[in-house]
């Protein structure tokens, strides 16, 4: 198993990419190539720079990373939103806490390595 995948919010990341293809899975066809395309590839993008980074050489990279996976994680967010108030999905509140749970991990992970620096 590598490094990343020991890490709670790589998994917690993972776990927020499957609910997000489940409930985009449901938007309109007229929104394939926009804020479907949009959401499915912000999810995509936070799991995947938490695994690019930890695999770098050193703890900057890796904190850099960090905080592109939390940039897009707001991006995320902001997208759920739009969805909600588009009438795309009624009810954002259990992905809203699973959003504030890995933005909570990513910060604790942030400041860890800030301290070990």
């Amino acid at each position: 198993m590598r490094k990343h995948q020991q890490l709670r919010a790589w998994q917690q990341a993972m776990d927020l990419v499957v609910l997000i293809y489940s409930m985009t899975a449901n938007f309109p066809l007229t929104e394939q190539y926009g804020l479907t395309s949009q959401m499915q590839r912000a999810a995509v993008s936070v799991p995947s720079n938490i695994a690019e980074g930890a695999a770098r050489g050193s703890k900057r990279d890796f904190l850099r990373f960090l905080h592109i996976a939390r940039g897009s994680l707001s991006e995320l967010e902001t997208q759920c939103q739009i969805a909600q108030r588009l009438g795309y999905s009624a009810d954002i509140s259990a992905l809203e806490m699973a959003i504030n749970a890995l933005f909570s991990q990513l910060g604790g992970l942030i400041k860890h390595l800030k301290a070990s620096l």
